[in-house]
C-alpha cells in the first residue's frame, strides 16, 4: 500500500539525509517535492496544504538547523505531522453498552460493506470469543442477503434468516429481537448501499439508525476511488452522523491518499483497513504503524502481532526440537513455507520489516514473491515421500520427473534443493549450538545476489 508515495518520499529523504548541513533552498525543495508526492498520492488538497505548513514551520527551525543530523530531525518532523494526520492514535471498535451491542455499516455500494462486516464478524468471534449475529438489510442487490449468509456460515457465525420482502427498519427491528433472545453480544446490520449517494439512501439509513441506536455506525470506503471517497465521508457524516471509517482495497491503490484525508474531512477515526479480499485481511487501523510503513521505516509490531496470530504454535515447537537435533528435511521446509503464506502476501511482509521496504519493487522484480513460494510448494508436493526425507537421492531422472509433475523446469528444481541445502546448513550449525550463521553463507542465495550480498555484506 502507498507504494509510489512511499518511493518519492523516501527519495526526498535520501536527498536531505546525505548532507551535513541543510539550507532554507533545501527545505524548501523537499516540501515542494513532498507537497507534489501527496497530491500525486490523491491527498485533499487543503490536507497537503495544512501538512506543508506545519512541517515547514518545524523544518526551519533553530532545533534542524543546528542539529548533527538535520536531515533526520525532517523525516521524524514529517513521521510526526503524519500521525497527526493520520489520528494520532489507534481507535479501537466501541464495544461499551448493554448487549447486543449493535454495529450498522454504511456506504457505497460496492465499496466492500459486506465483506467487511464478515471480516469485523469474524475477527470478534476469533478474538474477543463474541457471539455474532449478522443481518442484511440490502433489499435491492440481487442475492446480497443470501452473500451475507454465505459469508456468516463460512466463519461460522449466525445470520438472521431471511424473510422476502421484508423492508429495512422491519428486519432491523427482528434482527434485534432475534439478538436479545438469543443472548448475542454483537449484531452487526449491514445497509443497503447505492451506485451514487441520494436522499432516499440517506433517509433509510437514518430511519435504520433511529431503531437500532448503535454503539458504532462505521462508514466502508474504497480507497482505489480517491478523492471520491472524502466527498462521500464528508456527506455520510453530515447527514447519517458516522463514528468510524472502514478504508479497503488499500492493498489494491497504489496512490490511496484518501486515507490521509478522511480522518480531517470527516472528523472521526480510521478503525480498520482492508488489506486484501481474504475473510482475515482486515488490520485494526494504527497511525503510528502506517506512518511508519508510508516513510518506508516498516512497522515490525504489526509483523510480529501477524505471526502470533497465524503461526501454528505446536508447529513451531516442533520445528525448534528439531533445530535443536540438527534435522530439516523437505519436510520441514515445505511447513515453513506455508507459515509464511499465513503471514499475508511477501509484498506485505517486505514493507514491515525496516530497511527492506526500499527494496521491495527489486524482490518482487527477481521473482522472489507469493508465485515463488507457490511454486515451491508445488515442487515439493511432486516428490515421494521417501524423496523429501532423503533429499540426497533427488538424481537427474528423479529432477525431470518432479519437474514435470510440478509443471516447472529443471533448473527450478536444481534452486530448491540448492536453497534446501542452505536452510539444512543453518539449522545444522543452530542445532549445534552455533547460533545465526555468517550472511556470507546466503551471498549465493537468489535474495542474497540480488541485494548486492558480496562477501557477506548486505545493505541493511
Amino acid at each position: 500500500m502507498f507504494e509510489a508515495l512511499s518511493d518519492k518520499l523516501t527519495a526526498v529523504f535520501n536527498k536531505i539525509t546525505s548532507r551535513g548541513v541543510l539550507s532554507e533552498s533545501d527545505i524548501d525543495t523537499a516540501m515542494r517535492e513532498i507537497r507534489l508526492a501527496l497530491l500525486e498520492a490523491d491527498v485533499a488538497l487543503p490536507v497537503v496544504k495544512d501538512f506543508i505548513a506545519k512541517v515547514k514551520e518545524q523544518a526551519r527551525g533553530e532545533k534542524v538547523v543546528r542539529s548533527i543530523q538535520p536531515g533526520q530531525m525532517v523525516v521524524k518532523i514529517v513521521h510526526d505531522e503524519l500521525v497527526k494526520v493520520l489520528g494520532e492514535e489507534a481507535a479501537p471498535l466501541n464495544l461499551n453498552a448493554v448487549p447486543p451491542v449493535c454495529i450498522l455499516m454504511v456506504g457505497l455500494q460496492g465499496s466492500g460493506k459486506t465483506t467487511s462486516a464478515a471480516k469485523i464478524a469474524k475477527r470478534l468471534k476469533d478474538k474477543q470469543k463474541k457471539k455474532i449475529l449478522l443481518a442484511s438489510l440490502d433489499i435491492y442487490r440481487p442475492a446480497a442477503q443470501e452473500q451475507l449468509a454465505q459469508l456468516a456460515a463460512q466463519i461460522n457465525v449466525a445470520s438472521l434468516p431471511i424473510v422476502p420482502e421484508e423492508k429495512p427498519a422491519a428486519i432491523t427491528r427482528r434482527a434485534l429481537d432475534f439478538a436479545k433472545k438469543g443472548g448475542y453480544d454483537v449484531v452487526i446490520l449491514d445497509s443497503a448501499g447505492r451506485l451514487h449517494i441520494d436522499q432516499k439512501l440517506m433517509d433509510e439509513v437514518v430511519e435504520v439508525k433511529k431503531i437500532a441506536n448503535p454503539a458504532e455506525v462505521l462508514l466502508v470506503a474504497d480507497a482505489m476511488t480517491g478523492q471520491d471517497a472524502c466527498t462521500v465521508a464528508k456527506e455520510f457524516s453530515e447527514q447519517v452522523g458516522v463514528t468510524g471509517l472502514i478504508l479497503t482495497r488499500i492493498d489494491g491503490s497504489a496512490r490511496a491518499g484518501a486515507a490521509l484525508s478522511m480522518k480531517m474531512v470527516a472528523g472521526v477515526p480510521i478503525k480498520f483497513l482492508g488489506t486484501g479480499e481474504k475473510i482475515d485481511e482486515i488490520e485494526e487501523f494504527h497511525p503510528d504503524r502506517l506512518a511508519g510503513r508510508i516513510l518506508g521505516q516498516g512497522d515490525v509490531v504489526s509483523l510480529v502481532e501477524k505471526a502470533i496470530e497465524n503461526v501454528d504454535r505446536q508447529e513451531a515447537e516442533k520445528m525448534a526440537q528439531k533445530m535443536m537435533k540438527g534435522k530439516f528435511d523437505l519436510d520441514d521446509m515445505l511447513s515453513q513455507l506455508r507459515q509464511v503464506q499465513k503471514l499475508g502476501s511477501i509484498g506485505n511482509i517486505i514493507g514491515m520489516i525496516p530497511g527492506l521496504s526500499k527494496f521491495k519493487n527489486q524482490i518482487e522484480a527477481a521473482g522472489v514473491g507469493d508465485n515463488l513460494i507457490s511454486r515451491q510448494e508445488a515442487i515439493i508436493l511432486s516428490m515421494t515421500k521417501a524423496e523429501r526425507r532423503n533429499p540426497d537421492i533427488i538424481k537427474a531422472s528423479r529432477k525431470k520427473r518432479i519437474a514435470a509433475g510440478s509443471g516447472v523446469e529443471v533448473h527450478e528444481v536444481n534452486k530448491l534443493l540448492k536453497s534446501y541445502e542452505q536452510m539444512a546448513t543453518m539449522m545444522k550449525r543452530m542445532g549445534r549450538g552455533g547460533g545465526m550463521p555468517n550472511p556470507a553463507m546466503l551471498k549465493n542465495s537468489p535474495l542474497g545476489k540480488m541485494l548486492g550480498g558480496r562477501g557477506g555484506k548486505f545493505p541493511f
